[in-house]
């Protein structure tokens, strides 16, 4: 008959306690499984050599100091490498400096700053960033500004 209280757990299910300080003939007397002196043979020894490592670990962790602006910087082309690498009445976009090589990735904002001039003319501006001095300077060659 099967009643609540003949209920026992399956075979092996269950494991034996280790039974610790119980005489030598046990194989658990004396020392009880730790040893001899030092931390770990102490009643709640164990416990400050976790905390111990994970200063060891705190300690390893390189100091990250100062601020890191959360606003990216602009990746910079000055004017005069634009008239080295674009003919009259090209389109100038973040794609076609990046297909030029003078930007590594078009992620980051670009802007177009005034060293030198700018000798190419008709030019067409699109998704970048200028100084006064260049947008001056397109406007006298004759190009355009589309933001």
């Amino acid at each position: 008959m099967f009643l609540l209280h003949t209920i026992k757990p399956a075979k092996g299910a269950t494991k034996k306690r280790k039974r610790v300080g119980r005489g030598d003939a046990s194989g658990h007397g004396t020392y009880s499984g730790r040893g001899q002196k030092g931390q770990k043979s102490r009643s709640g020894g164990r416990k400050g050599l976790k905390r111990k490592g994970m200063k060891q670990i705190l300690l390893k962790t390189p100091k990250l100091r100062g601020f890191r602006s959360l606003y990216p910087k602009a990746r910079v082309v000055n004017v005069n490498e634009l008239s080295r690498h674009f003919n009259k009445g090209a389109q100038i976009t973040p794609q076609s400096l990046l297909k030029a090589g003078l930007i590594d990735t078009i992620k980051m904002p670009v802007k177009i700053l005034g060293k030198g001039e700018l000798s190419v003319e008709n030019l067409e501006f699109r998704g970048l960033k200028l100084s006064k001095s260049v947008a001056e300077q397109i406007k006298k060659t004759g190009g355009k500004i589309i933001k």
